[in-house]
């Protein structure tokens, strides 16, 4: 068995249009993600083909070597058909901002989020930074050259 990691600590801040909406949350003992919930002042229609941008009535502190991953909800995917245009999304360590959620409707008909509705999912996961070594070769590999369906699949 894999030792359990630490958790970490993220700083989060409440905004004015929070109350009565939950925090992000792990639906489950195990769960990768925690849900994140939309803080829309009134019910909001997303017709087919729309896309919105949820607010989640939360700022945080993402610490330095990290990042927040914001991911569709497969429930709503395979229901509904809502997503996210960018998934996953990035949320870096320097942003104070409140948290967001821009989703789209890819279904036949409008869908509506209500008020700390489960919208997307968020994982904090580590972010190795990198240097650039520009060089006159690359090592060869097998696959060489090979793109986009490549490999048969």
């Amino acid at each position: 068995m894999l030792p359990m990691s630490q958790p970490i600590q993220i700083q989060v801040k409440r905004l004015e249009n929070s109350d009565g909406v939950d925090l992000p949350t792990a639906q489950s003992e195990h769960a990768a993600g925690m849900d994140l919930h939309a803080a829309v002042e009134a019910d909001t229609p997303i017709a087919p083909g729309e896309i919105k941008l949820i607010p989640c009535g939360f700022a945080m502190a993402v610490p330095v070597g990290y990042e927040a991953q914001v991911r569709p909800r497969s429930g709503l995917a395979t229901k509904f058909g809502i997503s996210m245009p960018n998934a996953p999304g990035t949320i870096d360590a320097d942003y104070r901002g409140q948290v967001c959620v821009p989703l789209i409707n890819h279904g036949h008909a409008t869908f509506t989020v209500t008020r700390n509705m489960r919208i997307a999912q968020m994982l904090i996961k580590p972010v190795y930074m990198v240097t650039w070594e520009a060089v006159d070769e690359l090592t060869d590999t097998t696959r060489g050259h090979g793109g986009f369906g490549h490999t048969g699949h």
